[in-house]
């Protein structure tokens, strides 16, 4: 991998090494970073990974770059920005979908009907190289990592993104099972990160544990807040928790914001009543 990747432009692929292709999406926004990346993997017998939004120039791109050569879909998981082109491309082509499904949210794709389910440790074989499942629920249940084995490229989805965090909405997301899901990868043998949206992070394990860092550190913010207001609503305590973030995506941040009470919940250090919720008296910061 390049030391200084060049800018990502969407609709056109990217050869990252002789396996790996990358054509992103041209769906780009605040929490999309420069789009969706959809990886192309293998040499004779391919994979798409994360075949991204239904938007025609995007589809037609990959057929192009896949041409009768492709035999697996596979999904990270069923966010709208992941995997609805996936019906289209297994129409066009033939290819198998492969992935988790999982209850409906409310922002689940509900198109997602897999030919074939996977969970931890299963394996899509190429051929030439294996992708291998690692379940990491936490941003939504039913999300997978796909560890490239002979190289030990792990493509992440919507798990670890580059140069942004993760937003995790309850209820399909759950902020005890990502922190969990991180601890899980860092006692993984993983040489680099593909994420779903911007460029391969070469330093894993070191992002992994700043991603740690960053999470608990906005945890204590949350408890801190409570100094200044107790009980509280969830909007009241935003502007105290994400007081270093832009006003213009508090809503997004509302979000996380939630899933960490919840997770605070089920370690009983706060509680919840009404729409309040109040620091536990026996709570320590």
């Amino acid at each position: 991998m390049n030391a200084t990747p060049e800018k990502i432009i969407p609709g056109v692929v990217a050869e990252l090494n002789p396996l790996v292709r990358r054509l992103t999406a041209p769906n780009p926004g605040v929490m999309t970073g420069p789009g969706t990346n959809t990886y192309i993997v293998g040499e004779q017998d391919l994979a798409v990974i994360d075949p991204g939004p239904v938007i025609e120039s995007h589809l037609q791109g990959l057929i192009g770059a896949v041409g009768d050569r492709l035999r697996w879909i596979v999904c990270t998981h069923t966010h709208l920005d992941h995997s609805p082109a996936a019906m289209a491309l297994k129409h066009a082509t033939g290819a198998q979908v492969v992935g988790m499904p999982t209850a409906d949210d409310g922002r689940q794709d509900t198109t997602f009907a897999p030919d074939r389910v996977l969970g931890e440790h299963d394996t899509v074989d190429l051929g030439s190289c294996v992708l291998r499942a690692v379940h990491t629920p936490g941003h939504v249940a039913n999300h997978l990592c796909y560890l490239l084995e002979n190289q030990q490229l792990l493509f992440t989805g919507d798990h670890i993104m580059q140069g942004s965090t993760v937003v995790i909405t309850p209820p399909g997301g759950d902020m005890s099972d990502y922190l969990a899901s991180l601890a899980k990868l860092l006692r993984m043998d993983i040489a680099e990160l593909a994420p779903g949206h911007g460029h391969v992070i070469t330093r894993p394990h070191d992002e992994i544990r700043r991603l740690i860092t960053h999470r608990l550190k906005r945890e204590q913010k949350v408890l801190d807040a409570f100094a200044k207001k107790n009980p509280a609503t969830l909007d009241e305590l935003l502007p105290l928790a994400y007081d270093d973030v832009p006003a213009k995506i508090h809503h997004v941040a509302r979000r996380s914001l939630h899933a960490h009470l919840i997770k605070l919940l089920h370690d009983e250090l706060v509680s919840e009543h009404a729409g309040y919720w109040a620091l536990e008296s026996t709570s320590t910061q």
